[in-house]
């Protein structure tokens, strides 16, 4: 199995695999690795086409199922039962798939506003109709393509600059080819509206409360997700990089009340 770029920080804790969102890189957590090392060990993936992962041109590398048996691939080389799961915006989508997979592996997991894991069907079918011109787009187009795409990090507002400055740099190392297969065959697969009320996780939605967008899918995921906890934030989507101070406190207290439970 051709596995994603990933990096382990050891911490005082067990692993806790963290997956970011389209259009972004390891940079996305810059803010949050040192306190989450106070009591795991994050597991930092990048998504192919993304930071220094391949960038295959194999469709199938790109579908959710695919991460789910990458990172259990990632699980088994740390040799741990269990580990800690975090998805941020489209690795939401990817991490909770994983968590209904191997609900026996996940001692808990948080995630971010993410619409495309809980969109409903209409929604998932609009690039996945036009894949062909939508890679022949943006491998024609290259990085100037992928930079007009309104979630690319250029655009954002409210991002501390350091953050930014990284993120921005890590975008010369997206493939054009690699982000088209993701919008198609990863965002274009990664909602699990119609299975997510068989969740058995215990589960942290940390939600930027300022992505207005977001509030009929927190409104869903309140009434649908088994062992959900909702904390609201003073951001907008990229919550854990606008508000890292309470990112960091919300998240650690969820998680090590978990692993005291366990």
């Amino acid at each position: 199995m051709l596995l994603p770029y990933y990096e382990v920080h050891e911490g005082d804790g067990p692993p806790l695999l963290m997956v970011h969102g389209i259009l972004s890189s390891r940079a996305q957590w810059r803010d949050n690795l040192d306190a989450l090392k106070s009591f795991s060990s994050p597991v930092v993936v990048e998504l192919f086409g993304h930071g220094r992962s391949p960038a295959p041109r194999d469709v199938n590398c790109y579908l959710p199922d695919y991460y789910v048996g990458v990172f259990e691939s990632i699980r088994g080389a740390l040799g741990v039962d269990q580990w800690l799961v975090l998805g941020y915006s489209l690795g939401s989508g990817l991490t909770m798939r994983y968590c209904l997979a191997h609900p026996e592996r996940v001692i808990a997991q948080a995630i971010t506003n993410s619409t495309s894991s809980l969109a409903e069907a209409a929604q998932t079918t609009q690039f996945r109709d036009n894949a062909d011109k939508v890679i022949e787009r943006y491998e024609a187009g290259g990085i100037a393509a992928i930079e007009e795409i309104p979630v690319h990090p250029k655009h954002a507002k409210r991002l501390p600059t350091h953050v930014y400055e990284e993120l921005i740099e890590d975008c010369a190392r997206l493939d054009p080819g690699g982000v088209a297969r993701t919008i198609v065959y990863t965002n274009g697969h990664s909602s699990v509206r119609d299975v997510i009320d068989k969740n058995q996780v215990p589960v942290l939605l940390l939600c930027g409360e300022k992505e207005k967008r977001f509030e009929p899918f927190k409104a869903f995921a309140m009434q649908n997700i088994p062992s959900l906890e909702v904390v609201n934030l003073p951001a907008g989507h990229a919550v854990n990089a606008e508000a890292p101070e309470g990112f960091n406190r919300e998240i650690a207290a969820f998680f090590s009340g978990q692993l005291a439970r366990d």
